[in-house]
């Protein structure tokens, strides 16, 4: 791929364009293709829990990813079946990613976190045929598929060479299977469907969020010029396969790229001094995490740590504060570019190289995308009023927006009404065209006039010293019709009291405009979650309403 060089955001948009090839099947068409050519291309390195570390090349994956293919084909698994992929950061994620694209099956990544009740939802709910899975979290399998009458594959991944309870051992399987798998007459490609995610569903039961086989090209601005990779870089993003950050940050675009993904399957506990170490040890170049990693790891000593080699560093689930990205910077030189996305696109709106970052501010959007901030009236929103992100639909369907929500036509046709895609966020954008995250149509708050976005006032908080998480809602109030409320996780060493409290709301008004502190704080332990770790402000809300 031939990567261009802009000198500006503009330049970007006039140079960039994207043409999905007919039937396009990533695993076909750049994998054992990309293989064929350089096989000794370095794709991947992997570090296990141990501090292990294994280096893979692209012929690795295309022969392996073949053998799994021509296995599954051999237990009954066919185009359009759903498996489900239980697999933290293993190696065979990607393998059996990439082996289902080649069969035309379904890949549903899936969290290590989800409960028996999660796992009987979704296994019934898509319809899902197969799991693959590591040992460690078959278990719960088990406790499900009684009351899932339709799973009937079982694929255990383990560095063991038993396994118990019904489940094929995934090296036995592939033992001795052809490690070619021609590409199929009629293979599935272009809009046939390639992978689902699950929502993390922070308002409701998940929602089934399908792609299709256009979906890695969708990846390319991420990993070429988000990532910024050249051929030889390595990259890390943190993220667990369970998620579609996972895709974003570690699989197509930066393959694309002819970047090697470099892989850190941790488990337990994240160790901020463990990753510093990874990044040093390993000669990482490229880096991206959310913005909670980066508060995380400007409190470790950077002077016990060599990384010269890292060159660029992104960010994006969350917003970043204006602190993290000065003391990021004065530790290491380098600045954070923000993204924005959704489980439903690829990278959205973003802040590239070519580009003088504004803490804060998400970016500009994405070439691909058509992006208009819209009013009520699904009106655009001039420079310095908000708006919702929407996405223009037209003849031509963006490589990267998903294709519906599996068994929710209703939901699918009010999320693409009128001719946009409807993200649900809302931000507004300045003079120079950047955008700048609020938060959820439905978590602003509305108080004494005010249209106040929680991301904002939380970005604030975690500013303050004492102050780990913070939740922001709004709460009924009989004068301003809503009040700003803070719920708030404590650092070690610091205890709730009225001071504190007097001493944050007055930090906030110094950050932010006046109008916008928290007139109530309040305390809590921890902050409730989806297990992709979003906080579940709805429920905060609800709790709050009574």
């Amino acid at each position: 791929m031939n990567k261009l060089t802009p000198a500006s955001y503009d330049e970007f948009l006039a140079q960039y364009s994207t043409k999905a090839p007919e039937n396009y099947n990533f695993a076909f068409d750049f994998i054992d293709r990309k293989a064929a050519e350089t096989p000794r291309l370095k794709a991947m390195i992997h570090v296990d829990n141990q501090g292990n570390r294994r280096d893979f090349d692209l012929d690795y994956f295309s022969k392996q990813s073949s053998r799994l293919a021509n296995a599954l084909i051999s237990k009954g698994l066919t185009r359009g079946d759903k498996v489900m992929l239980l697999l933290y950061r293993r190696v065979e994620f990607w393998i059996a990613m990439l082996a289902l694209h080649k069969i035309g099956a379904v890949a549903i990544p899936s969290p290590f976190l989800l409960t028996e009740k999660d796992l009987e939802y979704r296994i019934n709910f898509a319809d899902i045929r197969g799991v693959i899975a590591e040992d460690s979290l078959t278990p719960n399998v088990d406790l499900a598929k009684e009351k899932c009458p339709g799973l009937k594959l079982f694929i255990e991944v383990s560095d063991n060479s038993t396994t118990t309870n019904g489940w094929e051992p995934y090296a036995s399987l592939i033992e001795g299977a052809p490690d070619l798998f021609p590409r199929p007459v009629d293979s599935a490609g272009g809009s046939d469907p390639l992978l689902i995610f699950f929502s993390s569903g922070t308002t409701g039961d998940p929602k089934m969020v399908a792609h299709s086989h256009t979906y890695p090209l969708g990846h390319v601005p991420t990993g070429v010029y988000w990532h910024d990779l050249e051929p030889g870089d390595i990259q890390l993003t943190l993220a667990d396969t369970g998620w579609g950050k996972a895709v974003w940050g570690k699989f197509y675009g930066q393959w694309m790229a002819g970047a090697t993904v470099f892989v850190y399957d941790f488990r337990g506990k994240f160790e901020p001094k463990n990753l510093l170490k990874m990044l040093g040890a390993h000669r990482v170049t490229t880096f991206c995490a959310p913005p909670t990693v980066y508060r995380f790891l400007i409190q470790e000593d950077f002077e016990a740590y060599d990384l010269s080699c890292l060159k660029h560093c992104t960010t994006a689930g969350e917003l970043l504060n204006d602190s993290v990205f000065h003391t990021w910077k004065e530790k290491t030189g380098l600045s954070i570019f923000e993204g924005y996305g959704q489980t439903e696109t690829t990278l959205l709106v973003a802040t590239f190289p070519f580009m003088e970052p504004k803490p804060g501010s998400i970016g500009k959007p994405v070439p691909g995308y058509t992006i208009h901030l819209l009013n009520r009236d699904d009106q655009i929103c001039p420079p310095g009023v908000e708006g919702e992100i929407c996405i223009k639909l037209g003849d031509k369907h963006p490589a990267g927006l998903f294709s519906c929500y599996v068994k929710e036509e209703e939901k699918t046709a009010r999320a693409c009404a009128n001719g946009y895609y409807h993200t649900g966020d809302k931000a507004w954008a300045d003079e120079d065209g950047y955008l700048w995250f609020l938060g959820r149509v439905d978590d602003l708050i509305k108080s004494s006039g005010y249209r106040i976005g929680p991301f904002e006032v939380e970005s604030a908080l975690v500013a303050h010293k004492a102050v780990l998480e913070a939740a922001v809602t709004g709460v009924p109030d009989d004068i301003r019709g809503q009040a700003v409320k803070a719920t708030l996780v404590l650092k070690s060493g610091f205890s709730p009291s009225d001071t504190l409290t007097r001493e944050l709301q007055n930090f906030v008004k110094k950050i932010t405009a006046p109008y916008k502190y928290p007139r109530i704080i309040e305390y809590v332990e921890e902050l409730p979650k989806t297990i992709s770790g979003k906080i579940k402000r709805a429920e905060i809300r609800a709790r709050d309403n009574g």
